[in-house]
């Protein structure tokens, strides 16, 4: 069985950090993603959708320090849905994308994460923040 979701799009809001009781540190964050075609009449339509995404731990970190609104990002994770009752007794659901993978899209640099890799910041980015393909040498 394969639960798995690839995503690119663009973040709309800075992301939000948490951390959990034992410290793990968490990211949520919203990505839209946008899909385009000519209706029946020759008219261009635009759909947007919005997906959840959360990260955990390094990938969490990582998130967090460098994405803001607007950043455009590759996103690989599973579909995950939650629920919980209100305190009224009213059972809700939340569906959204656990992120194993991240990779940064914009121009202004090439950087990527993988949960599960030695990945770290300093690996796309200098120690000033300079994207490593800037550094002259």
């Amino acid at each position: 069985m394969v639960n798995k979701a690839i995503l690119i799009g663009r973040l709309g809001k800075d992301p939000e950090i948490k951390y959990l009781p034992d410290g793990t540190m968490v990211t949520n964050f919203n990505l839209a993603t946008d899909e385009q075609w000519k209706d029946k009449n020759g008219e261009k339509v635009q759909k947007t959708e919005w997906h959840k995404i959360v990260t955990y731990r390094k990938l969490a970190e990582i998130c967090g320090n460098y994405l803001v609104k607007g950043s455009l990002v590759f996103i690989e994770g599973k579909i995950q849905t939650r629920s919980w009752d209100d305190k009224d007794g009213v059972k809700h659901y939340m569906t959204e994308i656990v992120a194993g993978e991240m990779k940064m899209l914009d121009s202004r640099g090439q950087g990527q994460a993988k949960a599960n890799s030695d990945t770290t910041p300093e690996a796309a980015y200098g120690s000033n923040g300079t994207p490593m393909e800037d550094v002259p040498f």
